[in-house]
């Protein structure tokens, strides 16, 4: 469904600013994000412990806290499989994927302020 985002009725816009707050809501959290975006750069499912390798700074406390919510709301899938020691994978479900564009756009929005701003940390 494309927006109108030139519609004036003020109604119709606090409906969209609910939405969106909902989503927001949904994806908030330190770690939410950094997951996210290790999964859709892995293209693949992928660990526990690859995760918990790539994202620099998280305990495995908060990593599993973080997995837990993702999960619980349909953005990611966890696999275990039967084995010794168990083997946990994580990716991205349907809904995760739809993500992908609004995902590239905050990137892409990200760079441009710390290209305006100047002030931010350049870890490309």
């Amino acid at each position: 469904m494309t927006r109108d985002w030139d519609c004036t009725d003020p109604k119709r816009q606090l409906v969209w600013a609910a939405a969106t707050r909902d989503a927001m809501r949904l994806l908030e959290g330190k770690w939410k994000i950094v997951i996210i975006c290790q999964l859709f750069g892995a293209k693949a499912p992928v660990r526990f412990s690859e995760l918990e390798r790539r994202i620099e700074g998280v305990n495995q406390k908060m990593l599993i806290q973080q997995l837990k919510q993702l999960e619980k709301d349909g953005i990611i899938a966890r696999t275990v499989y039967p084995q010794v020691p168990p083997r946990v994978e994580y990716s991205l479900t349907e809904m995760g994927k739809a993500l992908g564009p609004s995902m590239a756009e905050l990137t892409e929005w990200a760079f441009k302020l710390r290209e305006t701003m100047g002030s931010f940390e350049h870890n490309a």
